[in-house]
């Protein structure tokens, strides 16, 4: 065997031993303690069967600063760097996104129905970065526990065509006693326009008659909301 083969298996054998530490380190007490380009390198382990990550790791947290800004890179970007492969970018979106959706989650069972706050902070979450208009339906039950989220309809970047019969579809196959009506503003102004407004009274005179209460119609955008509920417009 050649000096360069014998180096390389030493380089494997203690990349080996590194990434086993890492990953008992994780098992024994999750992410506590990790700094943030140890679980870029933990993750680039998944997909780099043998060689060590530990640089590459480094020079993502280098060029983009920390762990958030490097998982929301985008593919093209963590291609640039030397030693990231497809098999890589997968396992960091595929963690951002579960990432995501566990935040999400965890965030509906923590909302007060009854805080337009505590609903607008998560709505901004699923719709309000959106690059196009969103409505989307919160089914309730008599208690105000949430039965299910539903997206109505998608529109253009200033407007959506809502039909009245498709929200109350929705909210009767979904047994809703209560329902919160809901869309975001790209243009980044959460004030309700005449539309929005014509919109929700036409919306209620239909919820009335079936007996489905509408409890509030929340406009979001990134980082502000209105309640036509709070602006006494329902």
């Amino acid at each position: 065997m050649t000096d360069s083969s014998n180096k390389k298996t030493k380089e494997k054998v203690k990349g080996a031993g590194h990434r086993g530490r890492l990953r008992k380190r994780f098992l024994q007490s999750g992410l506590s303690g990790f700094l943030d380009y140890e679980i870029i390198e933990l993750l680039l382990t998944l997909g780099t069967p043998r060689r060590d990550c530990k640089p590459i790791a480094k020079e993502v947290i280098n060029k983009f600063g920390n762990l958030k800004d490097a998982l929301d890179a985008s593919s093209d970007q963590l291609q640039k760097i030397k030693g990231i492969g497809p098999n890589n970018i997968f396992g960091l979106k595929l963690f951002q996104a579960i990432a995501e959706r566990y935040a999400k989650e965890e965030m509906i069972r923590k909302i007060k129905f009854t805080s337009p706050e505590s609903i607008a902070a998560y709505l901004q979450k699923i719709i309000g970065k959106d690059k196009k208009e969103q409505f989307v339906l919160l089914s309730l039950d008599s208690r105000l526990q949430l039965i299910k989220i539903s997206y109505v309809s998608m529109g253009s970047v200033n407007s959506t065509v809502v039909h009245p019969r498709e929200v109350f579809k929705e909210a009767i196959d979904n047994l809703a006693a209560n329902i919160i009506i809901a869309h975001n503003h790209p243009s980044g102004d959460a004030e309700p326009s005449p539309e929005d407004v014509a919109l929700t009274r036409r919306l209620v005179d239909s919820a009335n008659i079936l007996g489905i209460k509408i409890l509030d119609h929340i406009i979001v955008t990134r980082d502000s909301f209105v309640s036509l509920n709070t602006k006494n417009l329902l």
